[in-house]
């Protein structure tokens, strides 16, 4: 009974997003910040000799940019940590019974698979249930008959 991976299979559709919003963020911003390098380095080759750009305005510039650019990176490592929890959070699933929200589908859990937005659990009929609002989930009933 193993909980997969973030985005180990292709095959559900909530794992179409195929890259996070801080990688896109971080891309876009390194992007941004390229430019923002080129400009300031043609800014300051062709600025006038006789009014030249003030310091403190350049300095505040860069100081902007290495804000946003750290704040890029603790994004992309609280996103780490959630990943990290929804994992955590999948694994303790495993073993205990569980109900869909709608109440029609019932079972154990086997595994677990974790998506960007979502887990679903496969119960050991092969069944899967999404884990959303709703779900219910306790611990494994034991069935003993008397003879």
């Amino acid at each position: 009974m193993a909980v997969d991976s973030v985005a180990a299979t292709t095959a559900a559709t909530t794992s179409s997003a195929s890259s996070s919003t801080a990688s896109q963020a971080a891309a876009k911003a390194s992007i941004d910040y390229d430019s923002f390098l080129k400009l300031l380095i043609a800014q300051m080759k062709n600025q006038d000799p006789t009014d030249p750009m003030d310091a403190s305005e350049q300095i505040a510039q860069l100081a902007t940019f290495s804000q946003v650019e750290q704040s890029i990176q603790m994004n992309s490592n609280l996103e780490t940590l959630i990943t990290g929890n929804a994992l955590t959070n999948a694994s303790s699933y495993i073993g205990k019974t569980i109900t869909s929200a709608d109440e029609k589908t019932t079972g154990v859990v086997a595994s677990v698979r974790v998506y960007t937005d979502t887990m679903v659990a496969t119960t050991t009929d092969g069944k899967e249930i999404p884990i959303v609002v709703g779900v219910r989930v306790g611990t494994a009933s034991t069935t003993t008959t008397d003879s």
